[in-house]
């Protein structure tokens, strides 16, 4: 059975998708940009600015589904430029505490709004002694 995840905590979905759809104990979390929900803009700054807020908007996304990043078993990055990688992987690898999730990322023609960077993830929760 499938269940949409909303928060307000995070922005709301700018076309027809959910924010996050769970099914069974795995979450599907659509991509995150560097939006602040409060004011419905980007960030101010770069693309270090706009992963962290992309971060925050997933991590109250999980929260409202009851996950973690540490329920994080892949993410997908994409950036509207490769040469922002270094950048982003530095706040992205800041994230986690271990066990860092499986992991894509691309570069893209362009990103909705012009955003600078993209993150959607995939959560299943962990169990003690493995899957």
């Amino acid at each position: 059975m499938k269940k949409v995840i909303s928060t307000t905590q995070a922005p709301a979905a700018i076309g027809p998708y959910s924010q996050a759809i769970q099914v069974g104990n795995m979450l599907f979390a659509s991509g995150q940009l560097g939006i602040d929900p409060a004011t419905n803009d980007f960030v101010e700054g770069g693309v270090k600015e706009q992963t962290r807020q992309a971060f925050h908007n997933i991590r109250a996304i999980l929260g409202e589904a009851g996950y973690t990043l540490q329920d994080v078993v892949k993410a997908t990055v994409f950036l509207a430029d490769m040469a922002d990688f270094a950048a982003m992987n530095e706040v992205y690898a800041a994230q986690f505490d271990s066990d860092f999730p499986a992991r894509s990322a691309v570069a893209v023609r362009t990103l909705p709004k012009n955003g600078l960077v993209e993150i959607e993830v995939i959560a299943a929760p962990r169990f003690k002694g493995g899957v």
